[in-house]
């Protein structure tokens, strides 16, 4: 199919060479099966069946209010707090059916880590922001604490930037800061999967750029999906890509191939901007 000239400039990086079009089918982490979410009787997300590889990273993208972020929030059930919400299908982790009746949906969210749009640290010592998940599953020694928040520090890239601070409020971080403190603070209970919902939307270019810095840093060591509203975010930081719309899963292939060569026309009408 031949791509029209899109309306902005989308720079696609060069397809990695280990990102295979059978990955996906080979190597998910999560599965979804004819999976739907209900808000009462709007069906927000429909019937939408693809995997998640592992190690990897997926972006979903999608124009608003298309169920992209209902279906990340559906990964680790965080849409079991809004009244009336219920699913269809099946959502599989780890080859469990994550919404059985005797899924530990705590244990659920230990493994499945998630980051939202917002930074939302704790009004907490930046120490205490990522020592609060291991204190919840009960690590309580001092040096066994610190080791874990400078390990996660690290893994955010922002160790270095606050080891002198550790006992200051982490609300007088700056905004990136921030928001890699609420990464650090997800990964300090070794999860599997890190959720990242639109994580650079509120972020000047500079803190955004870091972000994605680290995204590519964390990819391998962690199955990434990220919802984002910026295609160009979307084909920097993914191996594959799923496009939304009204709920449907319109397409879903690797990043490079969907941007410039996309199998669907609703695809290619809103990678081009011809709406969105």
């Amino acid at each position: 199919m031949v791509v029209t000239t899109p309306t902005f400039d989308l720079v696609v990086p060069e397809r990695r060479a280990d990102v295979r079009d059978d990955a996906p089918l080979e190597h998910p982490r999560i599965v979804a099966r004819e999976f739907s979410v209900f808000y009462g009787r709007t069906e927000a997300v429909v019937k939408v069946t693809m995997n998640f590889p592992h190690g990897l990273v997926t972006a979903v993208i999608g124009p608003s209010g298309c169920g992209k972020s209902t279906l990340l929030r559906a990964i680790n059930r965080m849409n079991d707090l809004i009244p009336g919400c219920r699913t269809g299908g099946e959502l599989i982790f780890d080859g469990q059916d994550i919404y059985k009746p005797n899924v530990d949906v705590a244990a659920l969210r230990q493994r499945i880590g998630m980051v939202f749009q917002k930074p939302n640290p704790f009004p907490k010592s930046v120490f205490d922001n990522v020592a609060y998940g291991p204190r919840i599953l009960g690590i309580q020694e001092r040096g066994s604490l610190r080791d874990i928040v400078e390990r996660s520090l690290s893994r955010a890239a922002l160790w270095e930037e606050v080891k002198d601070r550790l006992g200051d409020n982490a609300l007088g971080l700056s905004g990136g800061q921030q928001q890699r403190l609420c990464i650090a603070r997800a990964l300090a209970v070794d999860p599997d999967v890190l959720l990242m919902d639109e994580p650079t939307s509120a972020l000047d270019p500079r803190s955004t750029a870091r972000i994605e810095d680290l995204i590519g840093e964390l990819r391998g060591q962690y199955t990434i999906v990220i919802v984002t509203h910026n295609m160009q975010q979307a084909a920097r930081v993914s191996d594959f890509t799923a496009f939304l719309y009204e709920g449907l899963l319109i397409e879903f292939d690797v990043t490079g191939k969907l941007f410039t060569n996309p199998g669907q026309k609703q695809t290619e009408d809103y990678i081009t901007g011809r709406f969105g």
